[in-house]
């Protein structure tokens, strides 16, 4: 399925931040619509401080699984 938003890309300080925790897999098992709305919701950020917080739940949400944006979320098949 196309995405109908702008693809984004991955910055490089993010995908060393999915490495280092060991979040890849799990962040590349998402639908490509949230990988690329979490992408765009980062970039959106007008203060450093705000994307470290979007980076942050971002990983959290990953590391959980159950959660997208703040909203429940569960892997098709589960």
């Amino acid at each position: 399925m196309a995405l109908k938003r702008p693809l984004q890309p991955m910055p490089p300080d993010i995908r060393a931040r999915l490495d280092s925790a060991a979040l890849s897999a799990a962040y590349d098992a998402r639908p490509p619509y949230q990988r690329n709305d979490y992408l765009a919701w980062i970039a959106r950020a007008k203060r450093p401080e705000t994307r470290e917080k979007r980076i942050a739940q971002m990983l959290d949400e990953l590391q959980d699984g159950t959660l997208y944006m703040k909203m429940r979320w569960r892997r098709p098949g589960t």
